[in-house]
């Protein structure tokens, strides 16, 4: 059975935006890595879309890679049996071939603007693009002020931490779930989520649908990297490939692992970030703070959590602002497109497509 899955490849944090796109951009991993040049409402993402959803009907298991700004919309879709994906190449995600033509190529989507009607435009242009910029620095401002906050009240929560209990609580579930010899290979590098301009957006169902059994790890405080950090080792050590989802807000740490051979995921869940699904079994990192030290600092802690909230409301407000600030920018550039033009150059490459998959022979099948 076929399968599709949704993941970042950015996400918008306290640090500022996030990207992960160098490492999913390894030459070694593509025989052919599109790489869209073209502005705003270009038809970027619905040729991305049209290129996943037309894969998926062929039977091959597709990859969708969403945009943080707009999670309706694409930054990639990769195929993996085919070693090809379609990343879009533009600001803040920026993406350079290493190896032009013989690997990645550029797919100019410009080609297809009438170049005196938006020469037209340049004011509007400027405005509506100066506007998202704008919202952007706002957003990240108070979404940075936010993670100040959430930092200090995580090191409070980790002075009275039992960290020896985690780590027994770790060798636990090892003892009883790595077993047996992977495939080997390398991991992938993928954000599970991010704050949007919708709000926390995480695809919980993508881990649902790789690993069948799913440790729901109950971690307000952001403490439970190391057990995951650990959990990763093993499974390095035992050879099983994993999907790591690093934290958009501390990017060397792991939030969630995703373990598809041993059918085997952790997520994390707190507040902004809940997984509601199916549990196989709870780890209550939360449980390893002592009551008593719970109980001391209460307040302190609740105030930490309440100024939380306000700072990242206002930043996903301002993410909002950004969101209607492109859609100005689209409708500005929207009536000097050819869709026909970008439509059949979809056509052109989805032909490529299905020449190499023939060549490969008989693939998946729904």
């Amino acid at each position: 059975m076929c399968t599709s899955t949704h993941f970042f490849l950015g996400a918008n944090s306290g640090r500022g935006f996030q990207s992960l796109f160098d490492r999913f951009c390894e030459p070694a991993d593509f025989d052919d890595l599109l790489v869209l040049k073209g502005s705003a409402g270009c038809g970027k993402s619905t040729m991305m879309r049209r290129i996943g959803e037309a894969m998926e009907e062929r039977g091959e298991e597709v990859e969708y890679l969403h945009c943080s700004g707009d999670p309706d919309s694409l930054d990639g879709v990769h195929i993996p049996r085919l070693r090809t994906a379609v990343v879009d190449g533009t600001s803040p995600h920026v993406v350079e071939p290493k190896y032009p033509a013989a690997v990645e190529r550029y797919v100019n989507l410009g080609a297809y603007w009438d170049l005196a009607g938006i020469k037209g435009e340049r004011e509007a242009v400027t405005q509506w693009s100066e506007a998202c910029s704008a919202a952007y620095r706002r957003a990240y401002r108070a979404l940075g002020a936010a993670r100040q906050m959430e930092d200090s009240a995580a090191a409070l929560a980790a002075e009275g931490m039992d960290f020896d209990k985690l780590q027994r609580r770790t060798d636990g579930i090892l003892a009883r779930e790595l077993r047996g010899r992977g495939g080997g290979g390398a991991d992938r590098w993928r954000f599970l989520g991010s704050l949007t301009c919708r709000g926390p957006v995480w695809r919980f169902d993508t881990a649902g649908t790789l690993c069948p059994k799913i440790y729901q790890i109950q971690d307000s405080y952001g403490l439970a990297w190391p057990m995951l950090e650990r959990i990763h080792a093993a499974a390095r050590a035992r050879g099983f490939r994993a999907v790591v989802c690093p934290s958009p807000e501390h990017p060397d740490r792991i939030e969630h692992l995703l373990l598809p051979e041993l059918g085997l995921a952790f997520v994390t869940s707190r507040e902004g970030m809940v997984y509601d699904g199916p549990a196989y079994r709870r780890v209550r990192v939360d449980a390893m703070i002592p009551a008593a030290y719970c109980k001391r600092f209460r307040s302190r802690l609740r105030f930490t959590r309440r100024m939380v909230q306000v700072l990242r409301e206002e930043g996903m407000a301002a993410l909002g602002e950004a969101k209607a600030a492109h859609d100005q920018l689209e409708a500005v550039y929207h009536p000097h497109v050819d869709f026909d033009g970008v439509a059949g150059l979809t056509a052109r490459e989805l032909e490529r497509m299905e020449r190499r998959l023939a060549a490969l022979g008989e693939g998946p099948r729904p």
